[in-house]
């Protein structure tokens, strides 16, 4: 794709004009095409100059994964703004920083996701209901090129509340061709929309199907029985889910005994996936290629165990994807030997700028490339992704252990300090600290060891963190102490505080 025909919006058009009457979007009750889903993404865009919103404005997509949720991302696209979308599982405090540190201007959204909230939201964008806009419009994307922004993807950090994760039209697409190459996606595929598409992980099986004249079967049920029978009814080939989705899908007799024979390929991302689970997917998925992927949001994605290394490398996270090179590096920024433990360091062209409004943190993960070939741009950077790993003599990767405290639990990654502000907010606690257990269904389980207020209530406590936080950033298990205590450096003594003796459990 030339840097005149970069805006992601055109993958949509293109599509639109070439196979317009091919079903695009699937969902229980409708099936939207091609062409007008493309049709309706012009409305959106028309709407959004409308309202004076220029290249390089951010607007926030807070919608239920569906036909209109994807107009409205190819609309903003098409647009030439920042598209943001905002998880559908988050609650006023998360959705009010999205919108606030973004500096979304406009927000298109729906009445029934807003009184979804249990208090108004307080925010200066404009409040904009795709659904009240025309069904259909002319629009000619705006001119975009590879290094302009395309969207912000908010992810949970270290350091607290969501942080934005920048993405150029170029990044995207490049994300785009390496997936679809190894997977081997087709026009006549249909790609399971299970996963949020805030997420770089659930985006990605909207932009490839799209790019590919695929169609996207949303299923939206909770329920895993559910899930399954709408994936058979409408003849899923491609699925994509989370460690701890694929333990709730083997828990459905119907799964394991063939209802999604169908499927000619499964991924997995966004966590180790163990040996005696990919053992069990196969068995009951035996006619499917199965992949085992790595990324990170910062990179879009990153390796890839293809099906037929399974067997013969058991927990390998795979080789570097196609235009990618993976680097393990010691504290020194040297490549280690083959065997060796160091950072894996992912350089390609499918890497975020940075960190929105964050330069501390973008210098801290984007860093200029340590071993720059001769003739690569100065100016290139790498990420440093936090992940130690080794390497075998065939180039495929292991890994070993986080350098830093991320929780990594039903399929997202949460940081401890996220969840220790909102226990804070609430007002019942003095002191508290947020750890992890591993857990055979969600990864890992969140821990909060608290210390309460003298009229503090964990009852109440509890209630606050159900309205406030995510369900996957909620703790699990709530242990109270007298006190927390501390080391000689001032830092909490976490080893002690596991083993005191906890004055209340739930």
């Amino acid at each position: 794709m030339s840097d005149a025909q970069s805006n992601l919006a055109s993958l949509l058009w293109r599509a639109g004009e070439r196979q317009g009457d091919r079903p695009a979007v699937i969902e229980r009750s409708s099936v939207v095409h091609l062409a007008p889903l493309a049709a309706r993404a012009g409305a959106v865009a028309t709407v959004l100059v409308d309202h004076a919103v220029r290249p390089g404005d951010r607007v926030a997509v807070f919608l239920d994964r569906g036909a209109d949720a994807v107009a409205a991302l190819f609309g903003t696209y098409a647009a030439g703004a920042v598209a943001v979308v905002v998880n559908d599982r988050f609650r006023p405090r998360q959705i009010e920083h999205v919108l606030g540190h973004s500096g979304a201007s406009v927000l298109l959204t729906t009445p029934e996701m807003l009184e979804r909230q249990h208090r108004n939201l307080e925010t200066a964008a404009r409040v904009v209901f795709p659904d009240h806009l025309p069904k259909a419009a002319s629009f000619a994307p705006v001119n975009r090129i590879s290094p302009d922004l395309a969207q912000i993807i908010y992810t949970s950090g270290s350091t607290g509340l969501p942080k934005g994760v920048v993405f150029t039209h170029g990044a995207l697409n490049a994300g785009i061709r390496a997936v679809s190459s190894y997977l081997e996606l087709l026009p006549d595929d249909r790609v399971a929309s299970l996963l949020p598409f805030s997420s770089v992980y659930g985006l990605n099986q909207v932009l490839t199907a799209v790019a590919c004249g695929a169609s996207l079967v949303v299923e939206r049920s909770p329920v895993p029985h559910q899930m399954v029978v709408g994936l058979a009814e409408h003849g899923t080939t491609i699925l994509a889910a989370v460690p701890p989705l694929w333990i709730q899908l083997l828990g459905v007799p119907d799964f394991r005994e063939g209802a999604l024979r169908g499927l000619r390929i499964a991924q997995n991302a966004g966590g180790h996936l163990s040996p005696e689970i990919v053992r069990r997917v196969r068995a009951a998925l035996p006619d499917t290629r199965l992949f085992l992927q790595y990324g990170m949001t910062e990179t879009f994605r990153g390796t890839y165990l293809p099906p037929e290394e399974i067997e013969r490398r058991p927990g390998s996270m795979g080789r570097a994807m196609p235009d990618t090179e993976i680097m393990v590096l010691d504290d020194d920024e040297q490549p280690v030997a083959d065997g060796s433990v160091g950072e894996l360091v992912h350089r390609g062209p499918t890497i975020a700028l940075g960190y929105w409004n964050d330069p501390e943190a973008t210098s801290r993960t984007f860093r200029p490339h340590p071993q720059r070939p001769a003739g690569a741009p100065a100016t290139e950077r790498v990420v440093f992704s936090g992940d130690m790993v080794r390497r075998d003599a065939d180039g495929y990767f292991f890994f070993v252990s986080r350098r830093d405290r991320m929780i990594k639990t039903m399929g997202f990654r949460v940081g401890p300090d996220e969840v220790a502000d909102a226990l804070h907010a609430s007002g019942e606690i003095r002191e508290t600290v947020i750890d992890a257990e591993p857990d055979p269904e969600r990864g890992e389980r969140i821990v909060a060891y608290v210390v309460l207020r003298e009229d503090g209530s964990i009852q109440r406590l509890e209630r606050f963190c159900r309205a406030e936080l995510p369900s996957y950033s909620q703790p699990a298990q709530y242990v109270t102490r007298d006190q927390l205590p501390r080391l000689a450096s001032g830092k909490y003594d976490l080893a002690a505080i596991r083993q005191g003796n906890p004055a209340h459990q739930t």
